[in-house]
């Protein structure tokens, strides 16, 4: 059945009204399965069917896209013959077949007297699938009954294509996004890879000069300036090389019983020497014991950290662990700018920033899809909240040692 619509001057009144509101329905469709469920209630009053089968094309073959029980059949619906080969023969053949079947004891049982009608679904791109209707215990269809299936199966195909034009759009937007995503990652990257470069590069040259006499302090401060950006460099390259590896199923986890609650002190310990001005405060810890990697674990927790110093630098940051549940429940919260709600589910995405951050902070968007690919990897589950002003929590959730949740 092609998309060019038959004459519609042999339609009876009913009929070419139930047309014009599948017309109105196709129209309006935002989804192609509440419009066809639109469209059965308008044409069963005028077109009697008992089951319908929407196939579609996909690779080299057919495979069932929609399918309603109206009537008859619908106590024995799981054993109903569905029309795949009338449905595959109409669509090589792209014309429309009427299929007689009498099976054993036919008169006696109406399911087993089946008519099946088959009506190809083409664009002017081509063949895109097949609509079949069944009926049990008849009547044979009547040619004025396949003139009007046909008008329903033009506006079915009217239906497919604009679903798969509304796909195609978004498909096409997903991968322009894509593309912006990495246009910006691979720009976010090279300032990142220059930045400490240059430094690193720049005071090394100064040092060399052969024409210059620096005294031990200015030496000093230029070696621990070096020092600092070959950090800053490292740690760039591993959480490049992790973000591949995790996106890979490739990083390897060395798991082990792991005193979660010890592990936060100490972490604390380690933080604290780090970033001598911040304030860090740890409500007492309930014993948690985990099977995790704790090098990773404490990955999590140091680029949590990180965040904060560099999006909340004045904030103070508070840790909490509590036991719920059968799950360890661990929680970072500052009092920093926060973050707007429609960034929150974007936030551990792969190369994400939030767009109203501070730009002079360094980053490539990175850390926290890190963050959760390794709670993840530990069968846990990593959350953020925040309201604008009022600072981000991170919520992390670890199941106990001996315990098992469903995936």
């Amino acid at each position: 059945m092609s998309d060019d619509f038959p004459d519609t001057t042999t339609l009876r009144p009913q009929e070419l009204e139930a047309v014009y509101a599948i017309n109105r329905a196709v129209a309006k469709a935002e989804d192609i399965d509440t419009a066809l469920d639109e469209i059965i209630q308008i044409v069963r009053p005028v077109f009697i069917f008992d089951n319908v089968i929407l196939y579609l094309k996909k690779d080299r073959g057919l495979e069932p896209a929609y399918a309603r029980v109206i009537g008859r059949g619908r106590s024995a619906e799981a054993d109903l013959a569905w029309g795949e080969n009338i449905a595959s023969d109409v669509f090589r053949d792209d014309d429309k077949q009427v299929l007689m079947e009498k099976l054993e004891n036919w008169e006696n049982n109406r399911l087993n007297y089946r008519l099946l009608l088959g009506l190809p679904l083409t664009s002017e791109k081509g063949k895109i699938g097949a609509l079949v209707f069944g009926r049990f215990g008849g009547p044979v269809y009547s040619p004025d009954q396949l003139n009007l299936a046909e008008f329903i199966a033009a506006h079915i195909t009217q239906l497919v294509i604009k679903q798969q034009l509304v796909e195609q759009i978004a498909n096409l937007e997903a991968e322009r996004r894509l593309q912006q995503l990495q246009d910006n990652f691979i720009a976010t990257i090279s300032h990142e890879l220059c930045t400490p470069l240059g430094f690193i590069k720049g005071y090394a040259t100064t040092l060399l000069r052969e024409d210059a006499n620096w005294d031990a302090a200015t030496r000093r401060e230029f070696l621990t300036i070096i020092d600092e950006e070959s950090d800053r460099l490292r740690e760039l390259i591993d959480n490049l090389l992790d973000s591949s590896r995790l996106q890979a199923g490739t990083l390897q986890m060395r798991f082990q019983t792991v005193h979660l609650d010890e592990m936060l002190k100490e972490f604390v310990i380690r933080i604290l020497s780090r970033f001598q001005n911040l304030r860090v405060y740890l409500n007492p810890c309930e014993k948690a014991i985990v099977r995790a990697d704790p090098s990773r674990i404490v990955q999590v927790f140091d680029n949590l950290v990180e965040n904060a110093v560099k999006y909340a630098p004045e904030s103070p940051i508070f840790i909490s662990l509590v036991v719920a549940d059968g799950s360890a429940q661990i929680l970072f919260k500052d009092q920093g700018p926060g973050i707007a709600a429609e960034h929150l589910e974007h936030l551990f995405k792969r190369f994400y920033r939030v767009p109203d951050a501070n730009r002079e902070v360094h980053g490539t968007g990175l850390g926290l899809y890190i963050c959760r690919e390794i709670i993840r990897a530990h069968k846990g589950e990593i959350h953020a909240k925040s309201d604008l002003g009022k600072g981000v929590e991170f919520h992390i959730t670890l199941p106990l040692e001996g315990v098992t949740h469903e995936e």
